[in-house]
């Protein structure tokens, strides 16, 4: 979809909780007071925000209550509390959370359905193991892969990792480049669970295998946090107080061949995620090389390898030598900054919202102390590249009208 109208959309403000283990305050208070800093932050009372847009959904793959304000905060809970009279309000369900509810806004800002939009995401991490599942009973498809222990996504991406490492000559020396990166640059930011806390190749190594060749540290750790944006206008954003960050397009990904539960192969993967990038391109007017600051998505860690090349920063098979090199240090000249915001390993599971943040804080001139040089188009990716989405960022509006 693009975004490319005389009412194209910018983010004007926005807040972000620190990211603990587990908050001692419950989500939908914590998404509360992260709301209205948010609005607070882009120059605006809670009384003219007439658009709230999320995903709810709450991430777990175990046995765990879903209840609203306590383990996700919908649209409609938190529209109901924050002290204005909404026109618009709608929780995106589909593939690519955060694509599709930042889509959501643009379109509701677009077609004249809402004049201020809050989009949030709220991530909460349940007391007790977070796969834990009481399931006695595995029904319809799941009777063939959950009793032989394919169960969760730990099985999910594993069998793509191992596809790639022994498709292309990789190994996990290879991919401990990837998860110090996050944290390096995870370490350096305040809100971070990781904050202070830099990971070395040797620690990499040495963590516990959790399904091979998945460890540890490839996994983000869950948690609880909220983040939050407010979108309007791009006319409308001229008379607020920061330099808004205007939304290009964006794509979602087609959707996957039908498969067994979890079954991702590789080659459905980098197919899917080929067409995404196309529809990126083709939806933003941009190239690659046209992109300052690309932050791919790194819920598990073989992600940043697949989204590299299928949105053409390397050749397919080549990512992981690309980062071996020094390709997505952040602290080299020239290279490509990939997780310089952290990335979900680099911060904590807050799924998709870190590589929102750095897109938006970077072209907006707000990173402060880590603020890089000339950022003036921006990527933000979510999830799989065959089973999420991604958003461009520019520093001004752009003219070309939509197809």
């Amino acid at each position: 979809m693009s975004a490319r109208s005389g009412k194209q959309a910018a983010i004007v403000g926005y807040s972000h909780s620190t990211v603990v283990r587990h908050a001692t305050q419950p989500l939908g208070a914590l998404a509360l007071e992260v709301a209205r800093d948010a609005i607070a932050d882009a120059g605006l009372s809670p009384a003219v925000i007439d658009g709230f847009v999320t995903a709810a959904m709450f991430p777990s793959s175990g046995t765990h209550a879903v209840e609203d304000g306590v383990s996700m905060v919908s649209a409609d809970w938190l529209a109901a509390r924050i002290g204005s009279v909404p026109r618009y309000v709608a929780g995106f369900q589909g593939i690519g959370q955060i694509t599709g509810s930042v889509g959501l806004a643009v379109n509701a800002i677009a077609s004249g359905a809402a004049d201020y939009v809050v989009v949030h995401r709220a991530l909460h991490n349940p007391v007790g193991r977070y796969h834990g599942n009481t399931m006695t009973r595995a029904e319809g498809t799941n009777q063939w892969t959950a009793p032989q222990g394919f169960f969760g996504p730990l099985a999910m991406i594993a069998l793509p990792y191992n596809e790639y490492l022994q498709r292309y000559g990789a190994d996990r020396a290879a991919m401990a480049a990837v998860v110090v990166e996050a944290r390096k640059n995870g370490a350096r930011i305040p809100w971070s669970y990781w904050r202070d806390q830099p990971l070395t190749t040797k620690e990499y190594l040495a963590a516990p295998m959790i399904t091979d060749p998945v460890c540890r540290y490839d996994c983000d750790i869950p948690v609880d946090g909220v983040a939050a944006f407010v979108l309007t206008s791009a006319e409308r954003a001229k008379d607020l107080p920061h330099k808004p960050v205007h939304v290009a397009g964006y794509a979602s990904s087609p959707p996957a061949p039908r498969r067994l539960p979890l079954h991702w192969p590789l080659e459905d993967i980098m197919a899917g995620g080929q067409e995404t990038a196309r529809r990126l391109w083709r939806n933003t007017g941009l190239s690659p090389a046209q992109i300052d600051l690309p932050q791919v998505y790194d819920g598990f860690s073989p992600f940043v390898w697949f989204w590299l090349e299928v949105l053409g920063f390397c050749p397919v098979g080549e990512a992981h030598r690309f980062v071996c090199d020094g390709g997505i240090d952040s602290d080299v000249p020239g290279a490509l900054p990939a997780l310089s915001g952290g990335g979900a390993i680099g911060n904590g599971r807050m799924h998709g919202v870190p590589q929102l943040l750095e897109c938006y804080l970077q072209v907006a001139g707000r990173a402060g102390i880590r603020q890089r040089a000339q950022v003036d188009t921006a990527l933000a990716c979510h999830s799989s590249p065959h089973f999420g989405g991604a958003i461009a960022f520019t520093s001004t509006p752009t003219a070309k009208t939509p197809k």
